[in-house]
């Protein structure tokens, strides 16, 4: 250990060095709740109404994600690089996925997540796309500029492969498909190129039929879908800013859902609800119409889970139906490529909008009066709206006040006489119908009360380190709640605000709580407040010294000078004053040294500081005189904020007296 050196020759400059820092540490609605998902990126989309499993497939990941229907994943299929198109069988026993990576089709059981077969494919490659119609897989297959159409039919002993089931069209790589299971109608468009051309198959027979082949708005197709009677056909792709939509027959123009983006994917729904996708960064992204009718029931509007301007943007494809219509799952990626699967309740149900207006402050025990109103197509005059009041005495979930019917214009007010003060919330709820989802709002009111009386004591004392200090607090008069919390925050980053104590006050109104003064320290009481006196809060600043020992070494001997002890040492020997302080990081110690003058009073030489060793100890040599007859006296100190730290209060250790001799 480093012994420092000051002398006493000369005066020292006073070197001052403060330190001390302290550490302070109803437009488009949104998914009715969200889940990422661990891939890398989205293929497909399959919901198992069976099982309420939901599948995507991650061609870069090589695998297929599995969850339920709440986003908790339930198994992860490895093993399947270049995974994309997924369907499910009729029996939903099994989940067939095409394996571009392997040039296969695997069969994947869905009560065991176990592959049950893998199918060659009779040398056709890069396997993408699939469909169901008329008890066959058909899958879109080849690389570029060998593209084609190939059906598995698996009814019979031996699985059956047929290849170029695409007639007369042509296509450049595994063309998208979309069908309908029951009717025979398969559709397919180009997906990797420009191309405009849909063709319409009606594979209800021993061959596929071409039925109709045409040009139409879009190219690239990002997704095709069929209704679910076969009669019309609506595809996604970049352009046009609207979803098309095609009668299967010849593929004359139908209509058009006004999505107003890029499309990105649709899906239709059994009972003919459509959900148009779009890759919208500043808009909405799910789009739900009823079929035939081209108004929207309703949007959804991604949120900016990333790091760029625009919000979160919906995946290719990625979007698939419940088959029971009550949900839609939607898969959307960030900037960041971090993909989350989505889940939109009730989706096909308009949402209506619903407003609530309360008083922005109000008298506790006085009347108010609470607006709002519901609007909606179709929703009538005299709806049944449900109305909750959340306060300090009635919390979650509150308590019901009598219901309130709607206007003929959708309007409603009704009126409440808050008992308790505090923040006061209406809720009003409406249930929903058939074609309207549930829906709620609220607005709150502050509601007065009366102001609480509470003090602490010992504010601004000053105790020796270690010292157990009880500070006391006192709470006036309240209505129902005595509770009081006493924290205690030690000064410096390093040590949080601590509760000590929390408890009811005693019948004179008091509680209190001890605290081990090491430090400077903030303590503060709380009272909550309840339903008729108001919250309060109080602090009380008590401050700690900090521990100071020191010794003297190499002296000859000790004696004393009136009543004064003396360290006596020869003229040319150096003192060693060895300090022990309280350490903290980066603290030191202020070194002080006086001479005694002729005119027989204390003079300061000057001071400095140097920084203790991690274990608190500081020495320092005071260099020798070389003359006696002098006597001096030192002392080591911790001041607050030139120390280093401003954690305790100003602390002096005791003088040590020298005098040398010959």
């Amino acid at each position: 250990m480093r012994t420092r050196t000051v002398s006493t020759a000369t005066a020292l400059a006073v070197l001052f060095s403060s330190a001390a820092l302290v550490a302070v540490t109803s437009g488009p609605a949104a998914a009715d709740s969200a889940k990422l998902l661990n891939v890398k990126s989205a293929g497909d989309v399959l919901v198992d109404g069976e099982h309420q499993r939901v599948y995507v497939s991650d061609p870069r990941g090589g695998k297929i994600v599995v969850t339920d229907y709440t986003g908790a994943v339930k198994a992860t299929l490895d093993g399947l690089p270049d995974v994309e198109g997924l369907a499910l069988s009729p029996d939903s026993r099994q989940v067939y996925a095409a394996v571009s990576g392997l040039n296969r089709i695997v069969s994947v059981e869905t009560s065991t997540y176990t592959q049950s077969a893998s199918y060659a494919l009779d040398g056709a490659e890069k396997p993408r796309t699939l469909a169901l119609a008329s008890g066959k897989l058909w899958f879109g297959y080849g690389p570029d500029a060998e593209g084609g159409i190939g059906s598995l039919d698996l009814s019979g002993d031996q699985p059956v492969v047929a290849l170029g089931q695409d007639g007369d069209a042509s296509f450049y790589a595994a063309p998208e498909l979309g069908s309908d299971p029951d009717s025979g109608v398969l559709v397919a468009g180009e997906k990797v190129t420009s191309n405009d051309t849909l063709t319409v198959y009606d594979v209800s027979g021993e061959k596929p039929r071409t039925v109709a082949s045409k040009s139409v708005e879009g190219g690239f197709f990002d997704d095709i879908a069929v209704s679910p009677d076969g009669t019309q056909v609506v595809t996604a792709s970049g352009a046009p800013y609207y979803h098309p939509v095609y009668s299967t027959k010849d593929l004359s123009p139908v209509g058009r859902y006004d999505s107003g983006d890029y499309g990105a994917a649709v899906d239709i729904a059994p009972d003919g609800t459509v959900a148009a996708g779009t890759s919208s960064w500043y808009g909405p992204d799910v789009h739900i119409y009823k079929q035939g009718q081209w108004s929207k029931v309703r949007e959804y509007e991604f949120p900016n889970t990333g790091h760029s301007s625009g919000g979160d943007t919906l995946a290719e494809g990625g979007l698939a139906w419940a088959p029971d219509g009550s949900r839609l799952f939607a898969v959307s990626s960030n900037d960041a490529g971090a993909f989350t699967l989505r889940v939109l309740n009730d989706p096909a149900k308009s949402l209506p909008k619903l407003t609530v207006t309360a008083p922005e402050k109000a008298p506790r025990a006085k009347e108010l009066t609470v607006k709002g109103k519901l609007s909606g197509s179709g929703i009538p005059a005299g709806t049944s709206l449900m109305v909750t009041r959340t306060d300090v005495e009635s919390p979650s979930p509150g308590k019901a006040l009598p219901s309130v019917k709607t206007k003929a214009d959708g309007s409603f007010s009704f009126k409440d006489t808050p008992p308790a003060g505090g923040k006061v919330t209406y809720k009003v709820a409406y249930a929903g119908d058939a074609t309207h989802a549930a829906t709620s709002a609220s607005d709150a009111v502050e509601v007065s009360r009366s102001a609480t009386k509470l003090t602490l004591d010992k504010n601004g004392k000053v105790y020796s380190y270690g010292a157990d200090v009880s500070f006391t607090a006192h709470l006036g008069t309240t209505y129902k709640n005595r509770t009081v919390e006493i924290w205690a925050d030690p000064y410096g980053g390093d040590k949080p605000n601590k509760l000590i104590k929390k408890a009811k006050v005693n019948s004179r109104g008091d509680l209190s709580a001890t605290v081990d003064m090491k430090r400077d320290t903030v303590v503060t009481a709380v009272f909550s407040g309840d339903a008729r006196y108001a919250s309060k809060k109080v602090t009380s600043t008590a401050y700690a010294k900090v521990k100071i020992s020191s010794t003297v070494s190499k002296h000859y001997k000790t004696g004393k000078i009136g009543s004064t002890k003396y360290y006596y040492f020869h003229k040319n020997t150096d003192p060693v004053l060895s300090t022990k302080m309280t350490y903290y990081k980066g603290r030191k110690q202020r070194f002080e040294v006086q001479v005694y003058g002729p005119d027989r009073k204390w003079h300061s030489t000057g001071s400095e500081y140097f920084a203790l060793y991690a274990d608190g100890t500081s020495p320092v040599r005071l260099g020798a005189p070389g003359e006696s007859g002098i006597r001096a006296r030192i002392r080591s100190s911790y001041v607050n904020g030139s120390s280093g730290d401003n954690v305790n209060s100003t602390t002096h250790g005791a003088w040590k007296y020298l005098n040398f001799t010959r």
